[in-house]
């Protein structure tokens, strides 16, 4: 009985409890893809497992009770039930996302036309449209009217079965409020069998929102915000005169063309925006690559492992599983990520907080304002023209400094033993901005620009 209560008091299910608690925790009120996490982290089990049973059995060593340490088969399952459980939340949420609704779904897919009758409206008036199932076009119109036309699809094992649900569905544009609202009808929430492909104009001066579930959107040329909610489908807006909102499950987004601010939140692939007089936020967990283009009053961009501001884009910024690239970017930079990190032509104050990632930065003419970067695990590369001038304070430990520029008030200087490098003074005859470069475990470059 004695070494009953001994193995029963393994640390083990109480650890492995806590780390599987937390992880669905964190799945449900943060969204975070068990999937993801389990994919790249599934051997800490084993490591956890085998730690403690190590510490056990140098404890049970100690005690003289030589089987206190053994895995139980209590243990065993325990961990096949949690990884049991952990798969019965993946598969749900795989269902919700990609099979609503599947087996209705079998058969063949019937277009009919679908005729909505047109309804004046102010020209200045709010328009929102409100889809399930089905892809959405906007465009302006000179007209003080709102006029759809479209598609209905319905799938079904025949035509006449088809027609039958198609029937029964149609959309309506109904005065709410201070606005108007274009909605389907004779949809149930859920209904896989029947999706609507609306082509809407409205007048151009018209505030827009629009909400839907799955499908792509386009909007075109409106001259007042747009406001967009999708869930699954690609979103792409161009030519609006207003701010531009979009909020994403799992969609693709291209903006071009704008003369507002965007803000872009959620989830999702690929993000392109390109020629805003704005500014544009980016914030959310977008797995593709993101791409921005000549943002006048810059860019800011959160996610889990990156916090970026830009105080102005004239150039290129590309930010991509594990880099981030940056060209011309005349304003002020700051940035916190875990990256790979090119920057080149840096017109402000650059501020660089980086982990596990090389920093590699260039000027083509010398720089005006101060410069910090503060890296570990990796290197540091700064590129300077000849000409500049500078303060500099490097310093890196376990690893070298190796600089080009060479004056009698600059001093390099080398930990004895230690591995450490330290490099300190000024360089150039003009008064030049002060240069903080920190590295840990990596090595610091300082290269004339060719």
């Amino acid at each position: 009985m004695a070494n009953l209560r001994r193995r029963s008091s393994s640390l083990f299910p109480g650890l492995l409890l806590l780390f599987v608690g937390l992880l669905l925790l964190l799945h449900n009120y943060r969204g975070l893809g068990i999937v993801n996490v389990l994919g790249h982290w599934w051997p800490l089990i084993l490591i956890f497992w085998g730690a403690t049973k190590l510490y056990e059995r140098m404890a049970a060593t100690r005690s003289g009770d030589q089987d206190a340490a053994a895995i139980t088969g209590g243990e065993v399952f325990l961990v096949l039930g949690l990884l049991i459980l952990l798969g019965i939340v993946v598969a749900v949420d795989y269902g919700r996302e990609n099979i609503p609704g599947h087996f209705r779904e079998w058969g063949n897919s019937f277009d009919f036309d679908l005729e909505v009758a047109p309804k004046s409206v102010p020209a200045d008036a709010r328009v929102t449209i409100r889809n399930g199932r089905g892809n959405i076009s906007v465009r302006p119109s000179d007209e003080a009217v709102i006029r759809i036309s479209g598609k209905k699809n319905a799938k079904a094992w025949n035509e006449n079965d088809a027609q039958h649900v198609a029937d029964g569905v149609g959309v309506e544009i109904v005065r709410n409020g201070d606005g108007y609202e274009i909605r389907p009808t004779g949809v149930s929430t859920g209904d896989s069998r029947i999706s609507l492909d609306l082509d809407v104009a409205v007048p151009k001066k018209a505030s827009l929102t629009i909400r839907n579930e799955k499908g792509d959107i386009t909007v075109a040329d409106m001259a007042k915000p747009v406001n967009v909610t999708n869930g699954v489908g690609d979103v792409e807006i161009r030519g609006t005169a207003g701010d531009v909102s979009i909020d994403t499950r799992k969609s693709d987004v291209k903006v071009s063309d704008t003369n507002g601010n965007i803000k872009i939140s959620g989830h999702g692939g690929d993000v392109n925006v390109s020629g805003a007089t704005g500014g544009l936020t980016i914030d959310g967990e977008f797995y593709g690559a993101i791409r921005a283009d000549k943002v006048a009053k810059g860019v800011r961009f959160i996610s889990q492992r990156t916090d970026l501001t830009l105080s102005q884009l004239a150039g290129h910024m590309e930010a991509g599983p594990g880099n981030l690239v940056i060209f011309d970017a005349p304003g002020n930079l700051s940035v916190r990520t875990q990256d790979d990190i090119t920057l080149e032509n840096a017109g402000g104050k650059v501020k660089v907080d980086n982990r596990r990632g090389n920093v590699d930065i260039r000027f083509s003419t010398p720089p005006k304002a101060d410069i910090e970067i503060n890296n570990a695990s990796a290197g540091i590369t700064l590129s300077l023209p000849e000409s500049s001038s500078f303060e500099i304070i490097g310093d890196c430990h376990s690893g070298d400094i190796d600089s080009e520029f060479q004056a009698d008030s600059l001093k390099l200087t080398s930990g004895t033993g230690s591995g450490d490098s330290h490099l300190e003074g000024k360089y150039g005859s003009g008064r030049g901005p002060k240069i903080i470069l920190k590295t840990s475990y990596g090595s610091i470059a300082i290269r004339k620009t060719s």
